[in-house]
């Protein structure tokens, strides 16, 4: 009986080792593990190349950040030099390295031995005190002055005045008071500007429809019966008569007026506590042609020719 066990075990060992089914399986098991190892290996290779291209990134992005920085410090440095040279603040240049080195180079003396001085006697305590206290009221005494604005240091003349040419679009009546039109003027900007006028006594209301005009357009806005205004309309004026003042043909709204001999930018907006209108007004004047001028030079559109009133000369403008 054993005997035929072990005959059927044998030859079971031998038909499983002989079936080529099993070793194709064994086989593919094998190229299996293999494929399974080498995935392993790229997924790791994948993770570490992703790692690396993050950090790259990250140091390009920081790179630029560091870059837009240092010119911002740079344009700031500028802006702080320009302000203390307009305010006075005297610049001092940083010696240079050659000044240095010339200084190492030059031929050294001996050492001398210095002279020992007798060290004065330590004042008192109540003395040092004092002294102290001199110096503190002196400190209080002297105040400093506020450095000088930008604003201040410009010379008070017409160039101070932002005047343009504009265009009445329409007018009508206030509804709360008799003497004012309010206007809707055209001055070059995306939208039109309300302005105020006390014109009703001296301009038909029909001649205030789609005129050209000369506008002072920075003026502080100024409510007038509950109607904000943002702007003059420029007239030449006497106790008996007004005329608004023409720009010369040709001229478009936005047109800036300017000046001979008096270059310069217009405040942004005028300061009422300066009284700046208020200095510069005096001198506006028509002359004997009905050109309207500041100090003889006349209001003036480059290119395009000069303003006037229709008749009125040596009146004032306002």
């Amino acid at each position: 009986m054993w005997i035929l066990i072990l005959f059927l075990a044998r030859s079971i060992t031998k038909m499983a080792t002989s079936n080529p089914v099993l070793n194709r399986l064994d086989q593919r098991a094998a190229e299996a593990d293999q494929i399974i190892e080498y995935l392993k290996q790229q997924v790791a290779l994948l993770k570490e190349k992703a790692i690396l291209q993050a950090s790259v990134r990250e140091e390009k992005k920081l790179r630029v950040e560091n870059a837009k920085l240092k010119k911002e410090i740079e344009v700031l440095k500028e802006q702080i030099v320009t302000t203390e040279i307009k305010n006075g603040v005297k610049q001092i240049s940083i010696p240079t390295s050659t000044s240095a080195d010339s200084s190492v180079s030059a031929p050294v003396s001996a050492p001398q031995p210095a002279p020992v001085k007798s060290s004065p006697p330590a004042p008192k305590s109540g003395e040092e005190k004092k002294k102290k206290e001199k110096a503190e009221k002196k400190g209080e005494k002297k105040e400093k002055k506020p450095p000088a604005s930008e604003d201040e240091l410009k010379a008070v003349d017409v160039s101070r005045l932002d005047l343009r040419v504009g265009c009445i679009i329409t007018a009508k009546k206030h509804p709360d008071a008799d003497s004012l039109y309010v206007e809707e003027v055209d001055v070059g900007e995306a939208t039109p500007r309300t302005v105020v006028s006390g014109l009703v006594k001296h301009i038909p209301l029909e001649q205030m429809q789609n005129r050209m005009a000369v506008l002072l357009c920075n003026l502080k806005p100024a409510k007038m019966r509950g109607i904000l205004s943002q702007a003059m309309v420029m007239c030449a004026s006497s106790p008996e008569k007004v005329e608004i003042l023409d720009p010369p043909s040709g001229a478009v709204p936005g047109d800036r007026i300017t000046f001979q001999g008096f270059p310069g930018e217009p405040d942004k907006e005028l300061n009422p506590k300066k009284k700046t209108w208020e200095q510069i007004q005096p001198d506006l004047l028509t002359n004997d042609k009905c050109v309207a001028t500041y100090k003889g030079a006349p209001f003036e559109v480059q290119g395009k020719g000069v303003c006037k009133a229709q008749t009125m000369t040596s009146s004032s403008i306002k």
